[in-house]
């Protein structure tokens, strides 16, 4: 300013300085009047707010302003050739990109939402409780998120018989039955192992094992034994001791399979209450006279004895009810095809060899309610030569 002063007069002086702020004035009203023409917006950029000053037209001019770029699949509130409004709010979201591998197959997203399942929900993802998903719903997303995704499958498992749907993701068989609530005990047998692993082909069996004791009491059968007895006239028998059942207990140890038993294995057995055998005693005591009068229909007699006409009919031992044994304790189950008669003692003594018509020779070793007098009762091994033989008339010879 000084050098301006001394170039120039004083008149010029003030007229410099008065177009200097003349100048200065007008650019400081233009400047004021820029900024008043200047619109307000306010800008959210990926969640950051800021109000804007700004004399462009539209959306796009304004973002290009602020340095944002906006791609394909970002989220904008107005479309870029929307004009610019006092007081307009835009809103910018920068989408992400989400890779999602379903049971091995991968494939990318774009999205522009802030949560797991604010995602899934916008891709219409159909998954079940049972789905095994590597984030959570709540997890936040960020650029390059990996979601991975296990669907479920249906399986059978039949648990002691009855059948039930379970569904996996492919765990081992021993966490799904512990998923399922299936209890296994320490016997029970469960096919495939727990340690494999459950396919979509997997069928699981549960084979319920119960081990139980079981006590048995069975009754022991008496036998009968017998003794001569000089004091009884032959032929006789009594009874001295009476025969008495014994008793055992047996245990066992029972397998069952889903209720049915598989195996029976005996642990243990004891004897309770012993058997009493039957004692019979048998007589042997001869006659002091010969009492048997035989009177003979026929009248014919020779030197090796006498013969008599008597009444025949068949038994057999193993009718019902039958002991098998004799009154002379002869054991004819035992002896089925032995000769042998029954015969009325006072007629034919026991003991006696005959030969009889038809029969041929025998021994008279029985006697019977019926057979009293001229009757005897020729043994047959079986019912059916019992009924063959039927009731007849035959000679019968005394051989001794």
């Amino acid at each position: 300013m000084r050098i301006i002063s001394k170039l120039l007069p004083a008149s010029k002086l003030k007229l410099v300085i008065s177009s200097i702020g003349i100048l200065a004035l007008v650019l400081f009203s233009s400047m004021v009047i820029f900024e008043a023409t200047k619109v307000n917006v306010v800008v959210t950029d990926n969640g950051m707010e800021e109000t804007v000053k700004t004399h462009q037209n539209t959306v796009g001019e304004l973002l290009t302003e602020l340095d944002i770029v906006v791609g394909e699949h970002d989220a904008l509130s107005h479309g870029l050739d929307e004009e610019i409004q006092n007081g307009m709010a835009i809103d910018y979201k920068t989408a992400k990109e989400i890779t999602v591998t379903i049971d091995n197959t991968s494939r990318t997203y774009f999205t522009t939402k802030d949560t797991v399942e604010e995602f899934l929900e916008e891709q219409n993802f159909s998954l079940t409780d049972n789905d095994d998903i590597s984030h959570k719903d709540a997890d936040k997303l960020a650029d390059g998120t990996h979601i991975d995704i296990i669907k479920a499958f249906e399986i059978i498992i039949n648990d002691g018989g009855n059948e039930k749907k379970a569904h996996t993701t492919g765990k081992s068989v021993e966490e799904l039955l512990k998923e399922n609530n299936i209890k296994i005990d320490d016997n029970d047998k469960v096919e495939p192992s727990l340690n494999e692993d459950v396919t979509a082909d997997t069928k699981i069996t549960v084979i319920r094992v119960d081990i139980e004791e079981e006590k048995i009491t069975d009754k022991i059968a008496f036998e009968t034994e017998t003794k001569q007895d000089n004091s009884l006239p032959k032929g006789e028998q009594k009874v001295v001791t009476e025969g008495k059942e014994g008793e055992t207990a047996r245990t066992y140890k029972v397998t069952l399979e889903n209720g049915v038993e598989v195996n029976r294995e005996l642990i243990d057995e004891e004897v309770t209450e012993e058997s009493v055998n039957k004692v019979v005693a048998i007589g042997t005591k001869e006659p002091e006279a010969n009492l048997v009068t035989l009177s003979s229909s026929s009248g014919n007699s020779d030197s090796s004895g006498k013969t008599i006409t008597m009444t025949a009919s068949a038994f057999t031992a193993t009718c019902s009810g039958c002991s098998g044994y004799t009154a002379t304790g002869i054991n004819l189950k035992s002896n089925p095809n032995m000769k042998v008669i029954a015969v009325d003692p006072n007629v034919i003594p026991l003991g006696t060899k005959v030969w009889i018509e038809g029969y041929g020779e025998a021994i008279a070793g029985d006697t019977g309610g019926h057979i009293i007098g001229n009757r005897i009762d020729v043994h047959v091994p079986n019912k059916s030569e019992a009924y063959n033989w039927g009731v007849r008339k035959v000679k019968v010879k005394i051989l001794d």
